[in-house]
């Protein structure tokens, strides 16, 4: 039976660059430093998901090593490069985007844009109990930056209501 969250993954075209990015510009603390694997357990764990020969490049990044709540970072370095990309949208089927929960999001925001990240909205939205601003990574990953404003000492979702 399935009893948690372990991970959410995002490609990027260089671990290294973007651990680097995620940790001085989001301030993620790296968890496991860059990683290859290559050969037969990997081949047997993804071969039928990305071309032979099957290699990976990863590393973890989150808030702490207490836990399995964390980002993986991963690179295909033998794949062909991916097709065109397409505008960051959380119209896509399938992930949409990460949240990401902060103090102050005034504050985070304005330090986030000091950094150069790229908004996908003009400001910041109140809804549902919640403060939001939206925006990407280098990659173009979507990412929601939450604030808590109802019930600080709850988990987001029950913020409404």
């Amino acid at each position: 039976m399935i009893t948690a969250l372990a991970h959410t993954a995002v490609r990027v075209a260089d671990v290294a660059v973007a651990v680097a990015w995620y940790h001085e510009v989001l301030g993620l603390e790296l968890l496991s430093p860059p990683y290859r694997m290559e050969g037969d357990a990997i081949a047997h764990d993804m071969g039928e998901l990305v071309p032979e020969p099957v290699v990976v490049n990863a590393a973890i990044v989150g808030f702490g090593a207490d836990g399995d709540h964390v980002l993986e970072i991963i690179e295909y370095p033998e794949a062909a490069a991916p097709g065109p990309t397409r505008a960051p949208s959380v119209l896509h089927l399938g992930l949409t985007h990460i949240g990401l929960v902060c103090d102050d999001i005034v504050g985070t925001r304005a330090a986030l844009e000091a950094a150069g990240v790229r908004f996908l909205v003009a400001g910041i939205a109140e809804v549902a109990g919640l403060r939001t601003t939206w925006f990407t990574d280098p990659w173009d990953n979507i990412f929601i930056l939450v604030e808590k404003r109802s019930r600080p000492d709850e988990p987001y979702f029950r913020q409404h209501g």
